[in-house]
């Protein structure tokens, strides 16, 4: 499928989740303006939060966010139409991120109400197996309603070889394993945030040295380098927003050229924007105007991608090449309870 007219996918909450979607939404993204034509639903399957690719062949993975998870999986046909593979469980509770490794031959799973970490070998037509490995976190935070116990939120494989990092927001920690040839994890470092952080996601920048984490809990952005093939330092931290009242970081992403990084803000209902040009990210502008309660963004083309999970939509911003600032007022594409856009 060309750039001008790529097929996306949009992952939506379904009464499962407590959500009014009904699976997976396929859409037609014009690459010129950044509109979506809706396609329909393209897999009724139950609260697909957050979805992914393969590296390599058309397959399509999404995490099921159930009590008893699963880990779902589609073959991508030339129309973008989804044929369904086989479902697999997760091990763990309420799974709400999933990454392929850079070769494709291993599926991670983050499961968040078990704090755990899920590893599923993958065939040779991209289709997932039963667990190779299954990695429970420890640890608790100082907020007590979140951070009772673990909450695995994201799994993050280096760009290059087996090593994976994992987001535990209830620990306040960075899981560093690696993944052996038989699917197993060897946790080779843990990396503690400051308490009551709450780490939800990372974005790594494309000069592999630093990545950038965003804390859910304490409304910041905390950078961090490496310093050794198993260590992350930090560097600083910085607020993920300038509005006043309850903030919750949701989505962080860098831009593709490495000169500005991305921060959806649900509650403030805001994406900041931050220059890379420092050791830490410089506050550029903060986006108002976002639809109730960003849950994602996505960078696709020069347009941004923000999924409005509690405003029923997905609002499409052409951003700035020069200042990476997104225009104002976006257009919007009625989606019901949306929680992921992947281009």
């Amino acid at each position: 499928m060309s750039d001008r007219a790529g097929i996306v996918y949009i992952g939506c909450y379904t009464v499962e989740s407590g959500g009014r979607g009904t699976g997976i939404v396929a859409a037609r993204r014009d690459a010129d303006t950044g509109g979506l034509e809706l396609l329909g639903v393209a897999a009724a399957t139950p609260s697909p939060s957050f979805l992914a690719r393969h590296p390599r062949l058309p397959v399509l993975y999404a995490v099921n966010e159930l009590a008893e998870g699963t880990v779902s999986a589609w073959t991508v046909q030339p129309d973008g139409a989804l044929t369904a593979l086989p479902v697999r469980s997760t091990g763990g509770a309420d799974p709400c991120h999933l990454a392929v490794d850079p070769e494709g031959t291993f599926l991670y799973v983050a499961n968040y109400g078990s704090g755990s970490v899920a590893v599923h070998p993958l065939d040779r037509t991209g289709a997932p197996g039963d667990r190779s490995d299954l990695v429970v976190h420890d640890g608790r935070g100082p907020v007590p309603d979140r951070q009772a116990g673990p909450h695995a939120h994201m799994v993050s494989p280096d760009p290059a070889g087996t090593g994976l990092l994992a987001v535990d927001l209830g620990a306040d920690t960075l899981y560093r394993h690696h993944r052996d040839a038989a699917g197993r994890l060897r946790t080779t470092a843990r990396i503690p945030t400051a308490p009551g952080t709450g780490p939800r996601h990372l974005a790594r920048h494309p000069d592999g040295r630093r990545c950038f984490v965003a804390g859910e809990l304490d409304a910041s952005v905390t950078t961090y380098a490496w310093d050794g093939p198993d260590r992350l330092a930090e560097r600083g931290r910085v607020r993920a927003s300038e509005r006043p009242g309850p903030v919750q970081p949701s989505e962080i992403a860098v831009g593709p050229d490495g000169r500005f990084l991305y921060l959806a803000n649900r509650g403030a209902g805001t994406v900041t924007v931050f220059a890379l040009d420092a050791e830490v990210p410089r506050h550029l502008a903060e986006v108002r105007g976002i639809g109730d309660w960003p849950r994602h963004l996505a960078l696709l083309g020069e347009h941004l991608y923000v999924a409005e999970e509690r405003a029923d939509a997905v609002a499409v911003f052409a951003v700035d090449r020069e200042s990476g600032i997104p225009a104002a007022p976006p257009t919007r594409v009625a989606v019901a309870s949306p929680t992921c856009v992947l281009g």
